[in-house]
C-alpha cells in the first residue's frame, strides 16, 4: 500500500531540495516514490504547484512507439508514429494517477507565504535512512495516511508543525 506524506519547509526552496534528496535516495534504492509534487506559496499568497512527473511527454513517447510499431505492420510507419504520438499525448494529458490534484490544492492552502511543501506517494522506503537524510532540511509533517503510531513517530523525528 502506498503512503502519502506531506512535508512543509520554512523556505520556498526547501521542497525542491527535499525532492532532489529523494531522487538521490531512489538511486540508492532506499525509497520508491510513485508520485510527487511540490508547492511553493509565494509572498503574494498564490500557490505554485509543480508535478514531478510529466504525463503528457510520457504518453506521447509511449504512443509514438506503439503507433510506429502498428504503422510498420500496416506499411506506413510515419503515419502510425504521428497518430500514436498525438493519441499518447492526449491520453497522458487526461490521465490522473498518483496524488489527486484537488487534494494538493486543498492542502496547499495550509502552507504559509514563503514556505514550500513536498507531497510524496511512497510505495516503499527504508524509513530510518530516509528520515535521517530529510532531517537536515528541517521539515515538519503536515499530513499523512500513516497509522496514528507511525505518524506520531514521523512527527517526533521531524518536529511538530507550527
Amino acid at each position: 500500500m502506498s503512503e502519502l506524506i506531506v512535508l512543509v519547509f520554512k523556505s520556498p526552496t526547501g521542497a525542491q531540495e527535499a525532492l532532489s534528496t529523494i531522487s538521490d535516495l531512489q538511486k540508492q534504492q532506499l525509497i520508491t516514490v510513485a508520485d510527487a509534487a511540490t508547492v511553493v506559496r509565494e509572498a503574494d499568497g498564490k500557490p505554485k504547484i509543480k508535478q514531478a512527473h510529466n504525463l503528457v511527454g510520457a504518453g506521447a513517447l509511449g504512443g509514438a512507439f506503439w503507433g510506429m510499431l502498428i504503422g510498420l505492420i500496416l506499411l506506413n510507419p510515419w503515419l502510425g508514429l504521428a497518430i500514436g504520438a498525438i493519441s499518447g499525448a492526449i491520453a497522458g494529458k487526461f490521465s490522473d494517477i498518483g496524488i489527486d490534484d484537488k487534494f494538493i490544492k486543498e492542502v496547499s492552502e495550509s502552507v504559509s507565504p514563503g514556505e514550500s511543501a513536498l507531497f510524496m506517494m511512497v510505495e516503499q522506503w527504508t524509513e530510518d535512512r530516509v528520515v535521517q537524510e530529510l532531517q537536515k532540511l528541517q521539515p515538519t509533517v503536515l499530513r499523512t495516511n500513516l497509522s496514528v503510531e507511525d505518524e506520531a513517530k514521523l512527527k517526533s523525528a521531524f518536529g511538530p508543525h507550527d
